[in-house]
């Protein structure tokens, strides 16, 4: 028997992802739905096809078929609710990586502290101080030497 003959037939279950599974995968503003509206089709993103039913229930509201226009308001709502679990999921993700940000910020300055390192922002305020203290030292001192020949 031909060992790769039987690894091309048979694939085992659970390996890899499903194709037919409607588990909930994350959704993106760009992502394309198919939708069967109640009486016509519609594709596009989430934001258009929530724009588009809203649209369409505003329409069959002003024809008058009130059962056609809730239908078509009822499919905005549920476009509406996938933009806020979307917008839900953007804002939860961009704290997770802010936290991280900061979590990986906190531990490159702990172990700059543990090194005993200064930033090259410390270093150059440093700099100033000592620049500074100088320049103020020999200023205070001209003053003190003017001072003198005045009391004199």
């Amino acid at each position: 028997m031909n060992m790769k003959r039987i690894r091309g037939r048979h694939h085992r279950a659970g390996s890899g992802p499903s194709r037919s599974s409607n588990a909930q995968t994350p959704l993106n503003r760009n992502h394309v739905f198919d939708s069967n509206g109640p009486d016509l089709r519609v594709r596009g993103t989430a934001q258009q096809l929530f724009e588009k039913y809203l649209q369409l229930g505003r329409d069959a509201t002003g024809t008058g078929d009130r059962i056609l226009a809730e239908a078509y308001f009822q499919h905005a709502e549920h476009y509406f609710r996938i933009l806020n679990a979307m917008n839900q999921a953007a804002e939860k993700s961009q704290q997770e990586r802010t936290e991280r940000q900061l979590q990986r910020q906190r531990a490159y300055e702990d172990r700059r502290e543990a090194r005993g390192e200064r930033g090259d922002d410390e270093a150059v305020s440093a700099d100033r101080d000592v620049d500074h203290g100088s320049d103020r030292s020999s200023d205070e001192e001209q003053d003190h030497r003017a001072a003198e020949v005045e009391a004199d």
